[in-house]
């Protein structure tokens, strides 16, 4: 019997250690997830917690089919999906090829000298990936951040591994292009 078939018997079973051990263990991806579908605000910690308490309730349907991180996640994008529903927002924010898209305008709060002496590269990034359409952002979060293949994260957002391979190529040019108009005048 692996880790993950003993940690869901023992939920099963009611131990409630076991559960925060599941938690904790998935408490990162969930959050990758949640906080990358959904505009600031307060309904995403509400939401995270709601995946949770899905995953507590539909635990004795989990068949291990797939890894239980990727069941939960799955779980996590359904919740972001229902939410952003409810709440009429949009999904698929200008998802075209790019062809047309406008050269983004740099912030001249944001000039190369003030990031580089600020040390916020990393931050500039973080809110490029920010401004992204909700699709784009859970790609690229789930393949670069949380590590997960193009297979994982086709299940996760049920859409075929080549749609997946588009999409993060299009929001890694879309990042390489806007990050290029922030470093703009920046000698290589």
């Amino acid at each position: 019997m692996t880790d993950q078939h003993e940690l869901v018997q023992r939920i099963l079973d009611g131990d409630k250690q076991a559960f925060r051990i599941l938690v904790e263990q998935n408490q990162r991806l969930v959050s990758h997830i949640v906080f990358r579908m959904l505009p600031d605000g307060p309904d995403r910690e509400d939401l995270c917690q709601e995946v949770f308490l899905k995953v507590y309730q539909n635990l004795g349907r989990f068949r291990f089919d797939a890894k239980l991180s990727t069941w939960i996640a799955t779980i996590a994008h359904n919740c972001c999906l229902d939410h952003l529903a409810k709440k009429r927002l949009p999904l698929y924010d200008d998802l075209g090829g790019g062809e047309d898209m406008p050269e983004p305008e740099a912030p001249e709060s944001y000039s190369p000298e003030r990031i580089v002496a600020e040390g916020e590269t990393a931050a500039l990034l973080r809110r490029e990936i920010d401004r992204l359409p909700p699709v784009y952002k859970t790609i690229v979060t789930l393949f670069h951040l949380d590590e997960l293949s193009y297979d994982e994260i086709g299940r996760i957002m049920k859409m075929p591994e080549g749609t997946i391979k588009s999409y993060l190529f299009r929001a890694r040019r879309l990042l390489k292009d806007r990050l290029a108009v922030q470093f703009q005048g920046e000698k290589p």
